[in-house]
């Protein structure tokens, strides 16, 4: 279940990137402008088959563009069948029904600098990222990280004349002299940096090792599943919710979710990943007493933000904001 408005948009556009990878290029129908957004942001796709999944938006907002969203999608060799859905069932002109976007993954205004570490298709939010920092003329560098040439998802883009200044790229595959060592890389945090990471899982962990000296506040990370290869847990014991402004409690059930026991009493919280990977379902509460198992809350933002698909309480109630 979900607050959140719902679009048709049309598929104006697929361009194969690599052999896995193809870009969709959505806009309305009517050829109305579609709603702003800022770079970092995403939107769930629903497609054929009745499969959901979420798609960061790949280029920078641009009025000249039409409104038109842009997303990679990977097909991935163990899919659970939304990327082989999008690759194998989804033509031009088909009709899609995709949220408005969202952003967990925003842009930090009080960075001076920023760097921006790309593993894969993780690339798109990030492109996005330096395209809207190279409008605002900001100081940024833009790593990319991927097997090969072949495998370079949006090379035209990178190339293009405003962002190939701020590129860096390494090719598991190409000269070993253009290879970044990230820990090199990482190892002295210039004044007022801010790094932002998004790619498969041990590139994430990778990252997050050699970075694990700069302050959590600069580190800012878009995991596509959870970092173990597996979704959240979600069970354990039960415990009551007490929703502060309605004043009433809410039993959570052992095998139940905070969202799922909401929902059955007429609650309404906006879900999507429910991995707590994605931040739709964070709510204010009382963090210090809840049980976190996201993967999108830093340990500041714990303090006072639960997300309710996947956390439970450490005793037997937790204070929501609600």
């Amino acid at each position: 279940m979900s607050l959140e408005r719902t679009l048709t948009v049309r598929v104006a556009r697929i361009a194969r990137q690599t052999p896995e990878i193809l870009a969709f290029e959505l806009t309305h129908p009517w050829g109305r402008d579609l709603p702003d957004y800022e770079a970092g942001a995403h939107i769930d796709v629903h497609m054929p088959g009745g499969f959901s999944r979420q798609y960061s938006l790949a280029r920078a907002p641009n009025p000249n563009a039409g409104g038109a969203y842009v997303i990679g999608v990977k097909r991935e060799t163990q899919s659970r069948g939304g990327s082989a859905s999008m690759h194998e069932r989804v033509r031009e002109g088909d009709l899609l029904a995709i949220s408005t976007p969202r952003n967990t993954f925003p842009l930090q205004d009080e960075a001076r600098q920023h760097l921006l570490l790309a593993g894969g298709i993780g690339m798109t939010p990030l492109l996005a990222m330096a395209q809207a920092l190279a409008a605002r003329k900001a100081s940024f560098t833009l790593c990319v990280f991927a097997r090969s040439e072949e495998h370079l998802a949006f090379a035209n883009a990178l190339r293009a004349p405003e962002l190939a200044p701020h590129v860096r790229l390494h090719l598991d595959q190409g000269n070993e002299d253009q290879r970044i060592d990230l820990k090199a890389l990482l190892a002295e945090r210039a004044p007022d940096a801010h790094l932002y990471v998004c790619g498969p899982g041990g590139f994430m962990q990778a990252v997050r090792q050699a970075a694990a000296h700069w302050p959590e506040e600069a580190l800012h990370t878009e995991y596509f599943a959870a970092p173990d290869g597996s979704a959240a847990a979600t069970t354990g014991s039960a415990f009551t919710l007490k929703l502060k402004r309605r004043g009433i409690d809410v039993p959570v059930a052992a095998d139940q979710t905070a969202v799922d026991a909401l929902h059955d009493v007429g609650i309404d919280i906006p879900v999507s990943c429910q991995q707590g990977l994605c931040g739709t379902c964070v709510v204010s509460g009382d963090g210090d007493n809840a049980e976190h198992r996201d993967f999108c809350l830093t340990s500041a933002e714990r303090r006072s933000k639960i997300a309710l698909c996947c956390s439970r309480a450490k005793s037997q109630e937790l204070v929501l904001d609600l």
